[in-house]
Formats: C-alpha cells, structure tokens, sequence
C-alpha cells in the first residue's frame, strides 16, 4: 500500500509539475483580443444568458473555481488580470461550470450532492488511519473484517466522487474551448495552447480518479484475502 501511495504521489506531482509548466509557457502568450479573464468569463456568462452570476477575484495561485452557492466565478489575481491564453482558458473553463449549474447538468449535479458524504467518508477514513497507526483501542472492539469492510465503503464514496469529477471537469473544458472558438475570442494558434492547458488541467483529476479506484480495489483484495 505504501509503494502505491509513493507511486501516485510522484505521478500526481509530476502532472502538477507539467501542468504549472504550460500555464506559465501560455500566461507569456497574450491573446489578439487582449481581453482580461474577467472580461472572458463575463462575456461568456453573458453570451449564455447568465445574469445572476458575479465574476469576482480570489487570493492564491491555481485557486480558481466556481461557487454555486454563492453563484460566483472565483479567478486567481494573475487570471483575474491576465490577458492572455492562460487566463482565458482557465477563465472560460470556470465559466464552463457556471453554464452547466444553469443547464441542470446532471453530472454537476450528481456530484454536488455527493459533497457531504465524501467529506465525511475523507474524516472517517482519516480516522481509522490514525486509529490503526497509533494502536488507539477503539478499532479492537471491532473484528478486522468490520474494520476493512468500513474502509471499503468510504473509499468507494471518495472513489465514485472521483469518477463523477471526470466528466465534470472534461465537459466544463469542452464547453469553454467551444465557446472561446465560437465567440472569435481567440484565433486559431491560441486555441491550441487553451486545448493543451486544459488536458493537462484534466489529467490531474484522471490520476486522482485512478489512483481512487487502485485503492478501492486493494482494500477489496485485502478482504477478500482475509476471508480465505
């Protein structure tokens, strides 16, 4: 388990890694329209009759999101201002999540209302993590097949709500390239850079997904070993 761990680390920081390196080779490239992020992602609201939805800036890097709670697309200072391939894809695929709470995208939706009980499976199994490490007596009181069984179903919600992610993320991505390309936003050679951002952007949610599902089907394993 501790190599698997290792293994999906290093890959996950490896994507990472690519990931920062291509919005920093498009963030050098500025688009023709010279539109910053916020004018991107409120052209793109509006083009798509979304009125209630307020384009505001948030503090970090990489901090980029939607909020449908609060109805507001929240773009990092440098995609926020930015007026170049980078800012305008990121900030279209942001918006791309805005369109789709409009649309009822089902997917969207799934994983929305998985939300609480994948923060609640992510406690527990931290829980039993450190129970298990640091010897607390409270997991004795249970038989090693109750205790996997319970690791099983809590990775299997962290797992389905890693896979829901997926065509979430791809969708939101399709929709802002689509967009970008309809609206004259940017020309032909820009939009191959927000193409390549943005699959580099998904593969993080890809080796998220993978390395949830080799989790989930090790501990499946492991049970199933332990009832031989």
């Amino acid at each position: 388990m501790i190599i698997l761990f290792i293994a999906f680390m290093l890959v996950g920081w490896a994507v990472q890694a690519k990931l920062k390196s291509k919005f920093k080779q498009y963030a050098a490239m500025p688009i023709s329209t010279g539109m910053s992020g916020k004018e991107v992602a409120e052209k793109m609201l509006a083009d798509h009759g979304i009125t209630r939805v307020n384009v505001i800036s948030t503090p970090g890097k990489l901090t980029d999101h939607y909020n449908p709670k609060d109805m507001t697309v929240n773009l990092s200072p440098e995609v926020f201002e930015g007026r170049n391939v980078s800012a305008a894809a990121v900030a279209a695929h942001e918006c791309g999540h805005a369109v789709q709470h409009a649309t009822a995208y089902k997917w969207l939706q799934m994983r929305s209302q998985m939300v609480p009980a994948v923060s609640i499976s992510s406690k527990m199994l931290n829980y039993i993590f450190l129970a298990g490490m640091f010897g607390m007596g409270v997991l004795h009181i249970f038989t090693m097949d109750m205790v996997i069984l319970a690791v099983i179903f809590f990775q299997g919600m962290i797992t389905l709500f890693s896979v829901i992610t997926l065509p979430v993320e791809y969708d939101a991505s399709y929709r802002a390239v689509v967009w970008l390309e309809n609206a004259g936003v940017v020309e032909a050679n820009e939009l191959e850079g927000v193409n390549d951002a943005l699959k580099w952007a998904a593969r993080t949610y890809l080796v998220s997904a993978i390395a949830a599902i080799t989790y989930l089907a090790y501990y499946v394993l492991m049970f199933l070993g332990n009832r031989d």
